[in-house]
């Protein structure tokens, strides 16, 4: 059997097998669930780690979220559905409002992980991370930063990430929780 010439060059029956890039996604829990509560729905945190699966090709998923005692259901769930949680110790105010910045620990698993991943997913609107979007951006490796909304977005993150944004807005249909029915 011949093989094919191309400009040339006799073709070998080797085939290159592009390797899927690995993507790490960093979500900062507050500003999600509170965004697409602003949005009038409730997220499916199910669906939204199949989604980001399936769209971008994540591989482990960080959830940054705050620490309280009795939301251990909540946790375990969220395990289940294939997040890495990463605890941030939280605060009362006078009023019993609670109270955790998870910035600094995204931006720092983000730099920690950085040699493991071809792109990050950033999940938030907050203008505090333009900074590490930007960096990642700059180093090929930002893949997306997933906004809730597109008007409660700050100006800083859109400049950073440029064409490299989207936004949950219209993903309600695809992504809201609904109740579950028991018996059948």
């Amino acid at each position: 059997m011949n093989l094919p010439e191309v400009c040339g060059r006799v073709l070998d029956n080797t085939v290159m097998v592009k390797q899927k890039s690995k993507a790490y996604a960093f979500i900062d829990s507050q500003n999600l669930n509170l965004g697409v509560q602003e949005l009038g729905w409730k997220l499916d945190s199910k669906r939204f780690r199949v989604y980001l699966e399936e769209k971008y090709s994540v591989e482990k998923a960080y959830l940054f979220i705050g620490y309280l005692p009795e939301n251990q259901n909540l946790y375990k769930s969220l395990q289940e559905d294939g997040y890495v949680l990463v605890f941030k110790p939280v605060l009362k105010d006078r009023d019993g409002c609670v109270k955790g910045n998870v910035d600094a620990d995204l931006v720092l698993q983000a730099m920690v992980d950085y040699p493991n991943y071809d792109g990050a997913v950033i999940v938030t609107s907050d203008g505090d991370f333009h900074c590490l979007v930007n960096y990642l951006y700059s180093k090929g490796k930002l893949t997306v930063v997933l906004s809730p909304s597109y008007k409660k977005c700050s100006v800083l993150l859109k400049k950073a990430a440029k064409e490299k944004i989207a936004f949950l807005n219209n993903l309600d249909k695809k992504l809201e929780y609904k109740e579950r029915k028991r018996g059948k």
